[in-house]
């Protein structure tokens, strides 16, 4: 006996974003993104569709245009899942209106979405997994604006002479990719047989949120938070109403102090890595910026995935603004203070039949701990 049902569209579930306009022609389906809290922002999708095994699908998604960053549909090709684990890509058209995914299920239930989500049950698991290991302590710094937990690891031991290390990610949820980065670099960091990481260990204590927006993540949004503020731009002066994860953090890294900052992020339009420095702010001089050129330098030698030719306009002397981390942080703390940033396509001087993906993300975190040990000695 044959069991069907009706196609369905549905993305009431952990970083769901989509809004069914009209679903009744497999060929024509009508949909349209979800906007932000604070209606600002929205680009960032996640949808799931059953009963469609077989049927030539072109789901339309109307306001793509309207998109915060619409070049970001340009060469651009959606992810698709069937299992939630592996990710791959899908045909898909831009005409500078209408986003057309263009795909034909093989099985019953597929998933599509603009990367590779980073579930809050997977950020889970990696916190799970990350007190069990050795040198690691958990600390809950406080709560997000709808009372999830603001996640904080410790790995290592500090004392005096131990350079301190920050590492942020997600501040903008939408930016899946930054975690998946963030997940390889701690799990390298773990590996007590790693030469580098007990290298660094030995000269450095790490202090790592690996999700700075718990509410907008589930919620799927791209930039930001339930109260609809872009924590990029909290820093200066944040407050526990609206930015309560930008508070605390940065709360916690006054009691700290820092020597290095690396705020990891993805870029919607650009398609590569790239570095964004703290290059306008006032205490930017000789000594921050031989750091970042080093560090800079030293990535491109360590993996092709990385390059410098592409990336930020860099602001004038003094002219940075300080709302946002890379720059408050090295201004505050006199510090080698960073945004890396990641494509949502392709890293164009390395292309990959299915663009950027988790695993070549979580490569890229662990060749972070090769090039900060080049600098470590040498961040103070």
């Amino acid at each position: 006996m044959l069991w069907c049902g009706a196609m369905h569209i549905s993305s009431s579930f952990d970083s769901g974003n989509i809004e069914v306009i009209d679903d009744k022609d497999p060929s024509a389906v009508r949909l349209r993104i979800r906007k932000d809290a604070g209606e600002d922002h929205f680009q960032w999708f996640h949808f799931r569709v059953t009963a469609a095994r077989g049927k030539a699908l072109r789901l339309q998604i109307e306001n793509a245009g309207e998109a915060s960053y619409p070049e970001g549909f340009e060469n651009y090709r959606a992810c698709v899942s069937y299992d939630r684990v592996h990710f791959g890509r899908v045909d898909t058209t831009f005409d500078g209106k209408v986003l057309t995914i263009i795909d034909t299920p093989r099985l019953d239930s597929v998933y599509y979405s603009y990367f590779a989500p980073y579930s809050l049950e997977r950020h889970a698991d990696l916190v799970a997994h990350a007190v069990c290991q050795p040198h690691v302590q958990y600390q809950r710094l406080g709560a997000s604006c709808e009372g999830r937990d603001m996640d904080l690891l410790r790995i290592g031991q500090p004392d005096g002479d131990k350079k301190v290390c920050w590492i942020i990610a997600r501040q903008h949820p939408g930016e899946t990719m930054a975690e998946w980065l963030v997940e390889g670099l701690l799990h390298r960091l773990f590996d007590e047989d790693d030469p580098v990481a007990a290298a660094l260990l030995h000269k450095a204590v790490f202090y790592v949120v690996p999700n700075m927006n718990p509410d907008g993540s589930f919620r799927g949004h791209l930039r930001n938070n339930a109260a609809g503020m872009n924590l990029n731009r909290a820093w200066a002066e944040p407050s526990m109403e609206r930015s309560p994860e930008v508070f605390l953090v940065r709360e916690r890294m006054m009691a700290t102090g820092v020597d290095f900052c690396l705020d990891v992020h993805g870029d919607e339009g650009l398609p590569y890595n790239f570095i964004a420095g703290a290059n306008g702010i006032p205490r930017f001089g000789p000594r921050l910026a031989e750091l970042q050129h080093g560090y800079v330098d030293e990535l491109i030698r360590r993996t092709p995935e990385f390059q410098k030719e592409h990336g930020y306009p860099i602001d004038p002397p003094g002219q940075a603004n300080l709302s946002m981390a890379t720059n408050w942080v090295g201004q505050t703390f006199d510090c080698l203070s960073m945004t890396l940033e990641q494509p949502f396509k392709d890293a164009s001087n390395r292309p990959h039949s299915d663009g950027w993906t988790p695993k070549r993300a979580r490569r890229l975190g662990q060749v972070q701990l090769d090039v900060l040990r080049s600098v470590i000695d040498r961040l103070r």
